[in-house]
């Protein structure tokens, strides 16, 4: 274009916006047997969180294990063990608890690491806003139980993840917004890839992303050997990515590396540098969903 001298001027481009980073290290599902990579104990998912904030990461997805088992838990003790020495390092990082109704079902166990407060209390807390099937199990979010979730959290001051795994559940998120569970700004999970969900592609992704609610933010996952291909579309086209060995534990499509939650992130860092993506920063996302500034004041601003 020119400019009233007739001089000839360049636009410059508008550059992305920084690239969230949901770090989800754990998960359900991984264990020792599958991958050595998976950190179970409190100390070992506290060490892959330094290790990834060292990296550099946006924000955390907490998964708690039990220490004998091994097990999924929602003993809200674990989780604060696990936040309590996340924030000895990090004092801004946003951290998620999972509340997955995978393997628990009463709402009091599932809605326990809400209650922790302080220095402990987390900043979000994962939604997943239906019922659906996985390869071996279901995880079941009864339509009364997603509300009570909801309301537990805002009535907390914690903002919702809202995991979204199809189309259907972005609508029930802003039926959620109608009925006063859920305030924007939102910050989604797509999960695609999984057997019974949306698929990924770029037509289930586009849809998804175009019916996300006004003032959302978003991160892709993908599921198994999608997470890269998920992964990839998000920081060339502008969104967050989430990714971590709770989604896939392998390296490679053929499954012949397992990966360490290291692996993933130094991909993810060298695919956002080649695609001049910065890393976001928990303290601008933190302004962005207007969560309190952590370094001891945690959750949503009333």
């Amino acid at each position: 274009m020119n400019d009233s001298t007739g001089a000839e001027s360049i636009e410059m481009p508008i550059r992305p916006m920084d690239l969230i980073v949901n770090f989800a290290p754990t998960g359900m599902i991984p264990t020792k047997e599958m991958t050595p990579h998976v950190p179970i104990s409190v100390e070992e998912i506290v060490a892959d969180v330094r290790r990834a904030v060292d990296i550099g990461i946006t924000m955390v997805h907490l998964h708690a294990r039990d220490a004998a088992t091994g097990e999924s838990t929602y003993k809200a003790e674990v989780y604060g063990e696990i936040i309590r020495g996340v924030r000895s390092f990090s004092e801004d990082l946003i951290i998620c608890v999972s509340l997955s109704g995978r393997s628990i079902k009463e709402f009091e166990k599932r809605a326990e690491p809400l209650q922790l407060d302080g220095e402990l209390k987390p900043d979000m807390a994962s939604l997943t806003l239906s019922s659906l099937n996985f390869n071996r199990m279901a995880s079941i979010n009864s339509p009364q139980m997603i509300q009570k979730l909801a309301g537990e959290m805002k009535r907390r001051g914690i903002l919702a993840e809202l995991e979204a795994f199809d189309a259907g559940m972005i609508n029930y998120a802003k039926y959620l917004e109608r009925k006063g569970f859920l305030e924007p700004p939102h910050y989604f999970n797509l999960l695609l890839g999984n057997i019974a969900c949306a698929q990924a592609d770029l037509l289930h992704t586009g849809v998804m992303i175009r019916d996300l609610p006004e003032n959302s933010f978003w991160s892709l996952a993908g599921i198994g050997n999608y997470q890269w291909m998920m992964n990839s579309l998000a920081v060339v086209s502008g969104g967050g990515v989430r990714v971590g060995l709770e989604d896939n534990i392998w390296f490679d499509a053929g499954r012949t590396k397992l990966a360490s939650n290291c692996d993933l992130l130094g991909r993810i860092h060298a695919l956002a540098e080649a695609s001049g993506r910065i890393v976001m920063s928990p303290g601008k996302l933190r302004k962005l969903l207007n969560l309190l500034p952590g370094h001891g004041k945690y959750g949503r601003v009333n």
